[in-house]
């Protein structure tokens, strides 16, 4: 779970040759229209290949990062799991109903911009959902097109990183529209999807989100530390559907751990688990119109 520190504390990836706050998560801010369609979806790398040449040229591309490839993730469901409405109250997505053996990763934040980390995703084509915050990505929007390109979709994470439930409406409502109004103009479509910092939350936060914009707020069952991952459930292990967290941090945040590391080691609880990652967009069915 995340750190209950100023940042994190109230509780807290085949070739080209892959509810009330009990945790800590991202902010997505609202408002705008859709803009432009996102850029096609890259399959993950997890589906391995159509010829032996294919799947060797795979698992040469895993090794590079010290990994084996993940399983070959099924096709997204053709009638979606989670289905968004335009007009009803934003509900709080904390897993996606499924029975296929996938999770979905999420990547907070954007303070850490490390280039290695675009490599080995142009490398791995794992999908992710990047809920970004303003402050965090101004200095390089460019940086998070490059993960973009790839099929990873940008959600809402606030402006600037603020406990919201401790805000007033107005204050609020700025926290999400502003940001939503950011990440509209610099990626080119409007954020579906909210996640406030801290994953703390109230009723005027769901107010806000639906008024700009974004239709669900979501939150997590894990998240990843820096060599390890912590568990909400008391099993400690992965279920289907499961949504993991993750934040772009770098040796500064991770004790001299790189974020790729951090994330070669994510991947690696997912294998040793038997499970796959998926794109959590292609479970969510937007409202009619977007």
């Amino acid at each position: 779970m995340k750190r209950h520190n100023k940042r994190g504390r109230l509780c807290g990836a085949v070739a080209s040759v892959v509810v009330a706050a009990l945790a800590a998560g991202g902010c997505d801010a609202g408002g705008g229209t859709r803009a432009a369609s996102p850029p096609a979806p890259a399959q993950p790398t997890a589906t391995g290949g159509t010829t032996a040449a294919a799947r060797a040229a795979e698992a040469t591309l895993w090794r590079k990062w010290g990994l084996t490839p993940l399983p070959s993730a099924p096709q997204p469901p053709a009638d979606k799991p989670v289905k968004l409405s335009a007009s009803a109250p934003v509900p709080v997505l904390t897993h996606i109903p499924t029975s296929q053996k996938v999770v979905f990763i999420t990547i907070d934040d954007g303070q850490e911009k490390d280039p290695r980390f675009v490599e080995m995703m142009r490398d791995l084509r794992v999908p992710f959902t990047m809920f970004l915050t303003n402050d965090a990505v101004r200095s390089d929007y460019g940086y998070f097109k490059q993960l973009q390109a790839l099929g990873n979709h940008v959600q809402n994470h606030t402006l600037h990183h603020p406990q919201m439930n401790t805000l007033p409406p107005t204050r609020q409502k700025e926290e999400v529209c502003g940001n939503q109004e950011i990440l509209t103009r610099e990626y080119g479509t409007a954020p579906l999807l909210f996640r406030p910092p801290y994953g703390a939350y109230n009723a005027d936060t769901k107010r806000a989100v639906a008024e700009c914009g974004p239709r669900a707020i979501v939150w997590w069952r894990e998240s990843m530390q820096i060599h390890n991952m912590a568990y909400q459930d008391p099993d400690k292990k992965l279920h289907p559907g499961d949504i993991i967290l993750a934040h772009f941090r770098g040796p500064s945040e991770l004790k001299g751990t790189t974020m790729t590391r951090m994330f070669a080691d994510l991947l690696k609880h997912i294998h040793e688990q038997g499970f796959t990652v998926a794109r959590l967009e292609d479970y969510i069915q937007p409202p009619t119109g977007q």
